[in-house]
């Protein structure tokens, strides 16, 4: 698996860290998760065979406390994406717990995260990839960090789609660029209808949530949760430039 450099490594932090050594367990059971032949995501697949898919360990998904290495994990995934662009390239953040939150304490757990890291990315002076929008009820929302737009898959204990769950929360952050060059390459209605296809068959009925990039804003599928359409992205924007 693809490794990050060594600020971000639980084996060189300043301190012993006995939550972040726990979550090397979750990393293997997240790695077998994904290879089991019904796992139904082809893409996350590709991209674990291809050795690209870039682990970090965190704590409790609703502490901030590991947030400064999440965001500057993003950073160095960021410039090593950058290098060699396309499919199929992920950076997956396992959190040691909570595993009892239900579906929408988690999705307020995950979003605080991602609000945290927003607020990171905009202190630290980068601009919000102009090819996404930041307003998230806009059709075009992706989030940005970075500079560069992703699109964040969130898997947890009690999610009710069996796609989505796991022992541990996860987000996975999958950049948008990617999806653009399966686009350029003629490969993304066959990748999309293969994992649905896919979906189905493990959990027995097609994703509600889902929906293509500029028909109405990814924000509510980040979570797994289904949701109507009065759901509102707690999500406050921290970039300024706007579309």
């Amino acid at each position: 698996m693809s490794a990050l450099p060594d600020f971000a490594s639980h084996k060189t932090l300043d301190h012993y860290d006995p939550v972040l050594d726990r979550t090397e367990d979750f990393k293997d059971k997240l790695i077998a998760h994904i290879r089991h032949k019904a796992f139904p995501c082809v893409g996350a697949k590709s991209a674990l065979a291809r050795d690209r898919i870039t682990f970090l360990n965190a704590g409790d998904l609703r502490c901030p406390r590991h947030d400064p290495e999440i965001h500057a994990g993003l950073e160095a995934f960021v410039t090593t994406y950058r290098q060699a662009p396309g499919p199929f390239q992920s950076f997956a953040v396992i959190f040691d717990g909570p595993d009892t939150l239900d579906e929408p304490t988690f999705e307020k757990a995950m979003w605080s995260r991602l609000q945290a890291l927003e607020d990171t990315d905009a202190a630290k002076g980068y601009a919000y990839d102009p090819r996404v929008s930041p307003n998230a009820d806009h059709p075009e929302f992706s989030l940005s960090f970075a500079e560069e737009a992703f699109f964040i898959v969130a898997l947890h204990p009690n999610a009710s789609r069996p796609a989505r769950r796991f022992d541990v929360p996860v987000l996975i952050f999958n950049t948008h660029d990617q999806f653009e060059h399966l686009r350029h390459e003629g490969r993304y209605e066959a990748l999309r209808a293969s994992i649905i296809d896919r979906d189905i068959a493990f959990s027995g009925s097609a994703n509600p949530m889902l929906a293509r990039h500029g028909e109405r804003s990814e924000a509510s599928q980040y979570s797994g949760r289904s949701v109507g359409n009065d759901w509102q992205c707690p999500l406050r924007p921290a970039h300024f430039n706007t579309h």
